[in-house]
């Protein structure tokens, strides 16, 4: 199955993730941001720990269904000698995602600049020992 990938995420975070309950998470990397611009409420989406330049066929990861997206631009400023400031904005995204198995990469689709990471993902019904 192809599907939108979120790349370098904590593996603390996949592990609570994989608890099963809704869980909240904000992103501020600018592919991951793009990403979830791309994808809807109901979508499955690919998650793991490996950074977006390495990703290759076999690697694993976690399958979630995206219950919730929210992108917003947040607004800072910063002081710096008292007499002088600087007005920053950066984009945020919010997703709420909901465990749905273990995956493993198949085929490494769409990794253009700019434009979601797709990945052909096969969702793991067992595991065997080596």
């Amino acid at each position: 199955m192809m599907v939108a990938a979120l790349t370098g995420i904590s593996s603390h975070v996949i592990s609570d993730l994989k608890l099963g309950k809704p869980r909240t998470i904000e992103l501020q990397s600018a592919h991951n941001v793009i990403t979830l611009s791309e994808v809807n409420p109901g979508d499955h989406i690919f998650l793991t720990a490996i950074a977006p330049e390495d990703i290759s066929a076999g690697d694993s990861g976690i399958i979630l269904e995206v219950q919730m997206v929210s992108i917003s631009m947040k607004r800072m400023v910063e002081y710096s000698h008292a007499s002088f400031f600087e007005e920053r904005e950066r984009t945020s995204a919010r997703v709420q995602l909901k465990y749905c198995g273990t995956s493993i990469i198949k085929e490494v689709g769409d990794k253009a600049c700019c434009k979601a990471t797709r990945l052909d993902v096969v969702k793991c019904t067992c595991f065997h020992a080596v």
